[in-house]
């Protein structure tokens, strides 16, 4: 009886194994979907504990193989075999059949669009060139003063604009005015020296000719006292002493020396009067030396002029006032920077590279557009070509002449001007980042 009971058991428990394992075919279903998941050879653990194959029981014994428990065999028929066998049979049917060619049409529609955009961009630009080492480029004056003075009036703010002749700082002028002053009076003195010059040259022109004539007239006279002295004298020394008295002979003698004495001093006075060209010369040159007297105390007097007007700084053009150092007060020495003033006439600056230089010429059309204004749209044309690379005019030029060479594109500036396109309202600054395109002909 203890031995039924105890069979009892057995198969109750048999069969409650037999419940709780899964049968072949939830075994192979399952099994497709993990190697779905998986992979053929997943090594998945609910895979592994699915796959393996049911325990057969001995059929002698009617134990199991493994643990000795008496189970009840199972009969494992064929069909189910056969059945377990069809889901691999079907995965290798659907690994063989041919994948989709949607992604590669695609990717060759995707390819063939790029291409026709690149054909299409090339075309467009295969006359153009361009560049992004471009910026806006002007005039900027350094204004500075010519003479030293503390400033009196200061009469512009940063980044103002003036017009050509706008008066801009003023410097305290009474110290040139004073010199200029003087230097007019220099200049009246010179003025009566010429004068009193002339009237001298005048004078002599007339009085040096009437010094000659006298001066030949008095020689004459003193010739003809002397020729009668003389014959007084040799008559008195002709006639005996016994004819004539001491008296008559000593008048006469005294007669001929002062006769003689009158001839050399007359023709004293006419060597002198005979100088009446050098004379006349000398009166001259006395007036050319006024004149130039005169041209000196003048140019003096315009200097100290310069300096008054040079106490007034003048905007040279149209333009901004820009980095302003000067204040209302202040000292400034000639030469001083007190501020820039950028001139109004803007162009471009492009730095090329020397590849790119073959097929443009001056006066190819230049399309622009600025960075800091992108909506903005500028056209000009190429101005000039420098002849010289950026690196040949540097400070210091690069020296190639040396074992360490390594080839560098040099790069060529561009001058382009602005033919349309800029406002008024909205100037551009120097230095602006400039993209430019270059329309060869």
């Amino acid at each position: 009886m203890h031995e039924d009971e105890h069979e009892l058991d057995l198969n109750d428990d048999s069969n409650r194994n037999n419940e709780s394992r899964p049968s072949v075919k939830e075994i192979n279903d399952l099994a497709l979907v993990n190697k779905k998941r998986h992979g053929r050879r997943a090594t998945d653990p609910v895979y592994s504990v699915l796959s393996q194959q049911p325990v057969e029981a001995n059929a002698e014994t009617g134990m199991d193989s493994e643990n000795g428990s008496k189970i009840q065999a199972t009969p494992v028929k064929k069909e189910k075999t056969e059945d377990a066998g069809k889901p691999e049979d079907e995965d290798k049917k659907d690994d063989a059949k041919p994948r989709s060619k949607t992604p590669l049409i695609i990717l060759a529609i995707v390819i063939l669009i790029l291409a026709i955009i690149a054909f299409i961009w090339w075309f467009d630009t295969r006359n153009q060139i361009s560049t992004d080492d471009a910026y806006t480029d002007g005039n900027a004056v350094v204004m500075a003063p010519i003479v030293s003075g503390y400033v009196s009036s200061l009469l512009v703010n940063d980044n103002a604009f003036v017009h050509k002749g706008d008066v801009l700082v003023e410097i305290d002028s009474r110290d040139y005015a004073a010199v200029r002053d003087d230097a007019a009076a220099q200049v009246g003195l010179a003025q009566a020296q010429l004068e009193s010059s002339k009237i001298a040259l005048e004078m002599a022109k007339v009085q040096y000719p009437m010094q000659l004539a006298q001066a030949q007239a008095q020689e004459n006279s003193a010739l003809a006292n002397l020729k009668k002295a003389q014959f007084t004298y040799d008559r008195q020394h002709a006639v005996d002493r016994r004819a004539t008295t001491d008296e008559n002979i000593d008048s006469a003698n005294s007669a001929q020396a002062i006769a003689k004495a009158n001839v050399d001093s007359a023709n004293a006075q006419l060597k002198i009067a005979a100088l009446v060209r050098q004379q006349l010369l000398q009166s001259q040159n006395k007036v050319t030396i006024s004149q130039e007297q005169l041209r000196q105390a003048k140019a003096k007097l315009a200097a100290t002029e310069l300096n008054v007007a040079y106490c007034k700084i003048i905007a040279p053009s149209d333009g901004w006032i820009t980095k302003r150092n000067v204040q209302l007060g202040s000292f400034l020495a000639a030469g001083t920077p007190m501020f820039i003033l950028v001139n109004t006439d803007i162009w471009v600056t492009a730095n090329f590279k020397e590849s790119q230089l073959e097929r443009m010429h001056v006066g190819d059309e230049v399309n622009m557009t600025v960075d800091a204004y992108p909506n903005r749209q500028l056209h000009g044309h190429v101005d000039s070509i420098q002849l010289g690379s950026g690196s040949r005019f540097a400070a210091f030029p690069t020296e190639n002449a040396t074992g360490n060479f390594v080839k560098i594109v040099q790069r060529v500036p561009v001058k382009i001007v602005i033919d349309r396109g800029l406002d008024p309202h909205q100037p551009l600054s120097l230095g602006l980042s400039i993209s430019p395109v270059v329309l060869f002909k």
